[in-house]
């Protein structure tokens, strides 16, 4: 059974912290480094569900895509939601470790695992990473659909792919237009349109976007857009990253046992669709 720092030094290894945004919060949150480590558990949110989950499962370490602390504290008392994650954690011995952006960027990455999700063929990053001489690492994806299809037909896929949220999938754009190029990007992606108009793709799947990127997007070219959940989108790459460390506990003869978080920890959890009755009197 391997300790702690061994299995760090190979998650490391995967999504190597120093490629992470300069305004992120990755590595090792808690953990004793000489502790050994049996179970791992993966999961998009370090939440208390998430924690009690790691309890429940006899966990020894948690591995999270989002940061606990993105923005620092300045203290980690129970009594704060935070805090009381970080001793829930600490009290049964179990470690948390975080890889956000360093997974966004990696190859394969949090986008790879989307494409994947949504059957997709990768053909490259959206954003390529200059320090790869390979061309393969970066942010987002750009890939290839091995037939058309209608933009319609494409976010029905995407429902029917994607992990079940309130919010489901919404679409910008003629749902009869065939898609045959398209560009993902796990997580929040509003800030690289100009690099998926650059692309010259049919579709865009993300997240998270906000009224009027979306709408200056829609004004700037006949882009369609393919928004999931946060959650949604990026859930996909705690079923590869645990892949990932089976291959290596394999190798290595750990016998590791990896789990994969199915909790629901998208903040959304009700959608009323809106009403076609015009007698409300608010334009339909």
């Amino acid at each position: 059974m391997p300790v702690l720092s061994e299995v760090i030094a190979a998650l490391d290894a995967l999504w190597p912290p120093e490629r992470a945004e300069q305004w992120d919060a990755v590595g090792t949150v808690c953990g004793d480094p000489d502790a050994p480590v049996g179970r791992v558990l993966f999961a998009v949110d370090p939440v208390q569900e998430v924690a009690d989950e790691a309890v429940k499962l006899g966990a020894d370490l948690l591995v999270t895509h989002h940061p606990l602390y993105l923005r620092g504290t300045t203290t980690v008392a129970a009594s704060t939601f935070k805090g009381r994650v970080v001793h829930t954690l600490i009290k049964h011995d179990i470690a948390l470790h975080v890889a956000h952006t360093n997974a966004d960027r990696a190859d394969p990455g949090v986008s790879d695992a989307l494409a994947g999700a949504l059957d997709l063929r990768v053909t490259g990053p959206l954003v390529p990473d200059p320090d790869d001489p390979a061309g393969r690492r970066g942010l987002g994806r750009i890939c290839e659909l091995d037939a058309p299809v209608t933009l319609g037909e494409f976010a029905r896929h995407a429902a029917e792919r994607l992990p079940a949220t309130a919010q489901g999938v919404r679409v910008a754009g003629d749902p009869d237009r065939l898609v045959r190029t398209v560009a993902v990007c796990g997580g929040s992606g509003d800030s690289l349109f100009a690099e998926v108009r650059a692309a010259g793709v049919d579709a865009y799947v993300t997240a998270d976007l906000r009224h009027h990127p979306a709408s200056e997007a829609q004004q700037q070219s006949p882009l369609a857009l393919v928004d999931a959940a946060h959650w949604a989108t990026e859930w996909p790459w705690i079923e590869q990253a645990a892949a990932q460390l089976d291959e290596i506990s394999d190798r290595h003869g750990w016998g590791l046992r990896t789990h994969i978080s199915r909790t629901v920890t998208d903040p959304w959890t009700a959608h009323a669709a809106s009403s076609t009755d015009t007698s409300s009197g608010a334009p339909n």
